[in-house]
């Protein structure tokens, strides 16, 4: 089914041809009805001008803005009114009202494995409206329900592509790292997913991301470990450099130590900077003979 056009005409001219109509159909039917002998065919052109005017009215719509009305004739699909107004179309059709304001569908969160396995929490936004009325319509039996379940199949199919996270720089992409990367590609098997039925995406975004409530604690110390190992991993690279230089510096000004005393030098500078707690130097002030 293809979206098109339907017959339409302003709808005032109609509701005032209904209202004469049915205002003389009323006054001839019963103006003669009350005459002893009246004109059967009087009596025939007022009734007839009653049910003009009854079948004018059925033909009535009225379309408020950002809404359509899908107009169907006994079973076959006469079209979509896109304007809003009063309009008059098809007399004796079935006239369905369709939304085409943007509308938000805000997923559960849902609880899936991650690509590595992990049990993790996700849930999404997805930014909708409908384009095509006809294949809101009829393609699909709930236009509405079909995006909610799409939507959330289309997240966990997603959400087992991707790790939550990734532990070292040359890893490929994650969840809680390439956001908007996922939505991106969220969006676009949505979209693949909800052409059918007439709807189009305009934004999708992650609103719930965390590891499952089994794992979450475990998960925590793994990465306050990996934290700890990575900040102790900068501390040695900067502490290699500072006893490094210390040492040209005392060469600069003249002071050579022996290989005992270099190591020694090295030994407590290392100590000192690399050590978490502050250090308590001890002062050598000499040997004391008797």
């Amino acid at each position: 089914m293809n979206e098109k056009k339907a017959w339409y005409v302003s709808g005032y001219m109609a509701l005032l041809f209904s209202v004469v109509a049915a205002a003389g159909g009323i006054f001839l039917t019963i103006s003669e009805a009350s005459k002893d002998g009246g004109s059967g065919v009087i009596i025939g052109v007022g009734a007839f001008l009653i049910l003009l005017s009854v079948i004018c009215l059925s033909s009535l719509t009225i379309v408020q803005p950002n809404e359509a009305k899908v107009v169907t004739f006994f079973g076959t699909y006469m079209g979509s009114v896109l304007e809003s107004g009063l309009w008059m179309v098809l007399p004796l059709t079935n006239k369905v009202n369709i939304s085409l304001k943007v509308r938000n569908f805000n997923s559960q969160t849902l609880k899936v494995n991650d690509a590595e396995g992990n049990p993790v929490e996700i849930g999404a936004v997805v930014v909708f409206k409908v384009m095509d009325t006809a294949r809101a319509s009829f393609d699909v039996d709930n236009y509405e329900r079909f995006v909610e379940i799409q939507s959330e199949t289309a997240i966990r199919h997603i959400a087992a592509q991707y790790p939550y996270d990734v532990f070292s720089s040359d890893a490929a992409s994650s969840l809680r790292g390439n956001a908007d990367e996922v939505a991106a590609e969220l969006g676009n098997e949505l979209q693949n997913r909800l052409a059918v039925a007439g709807v189009k995406v305009l934004e999708t975004r992650l609103t719930h991301l965390a590891y499952a409530q089994e794992i979450a604690s475990a998960m925590l110390q793994r990465q306050q470990a990996i934290a700890i190992v990575a900040a102790r991993s900068k501390i040695v690279e900067g502490a290699v450099g500072m006893v490094d230089m210390a040492l040209r510096q005392l060469e600069e000004n003249g002071i050579s130590l022996d290989a005992e005393r270099r190591a020694a030098m090295v030994n407590n500078l290392m100590v000192a900077i690399v050590s978490d707690r502050a250090a308590t130097p001890v002062i050598n002030t000499g040997t004391l003979y008797g």
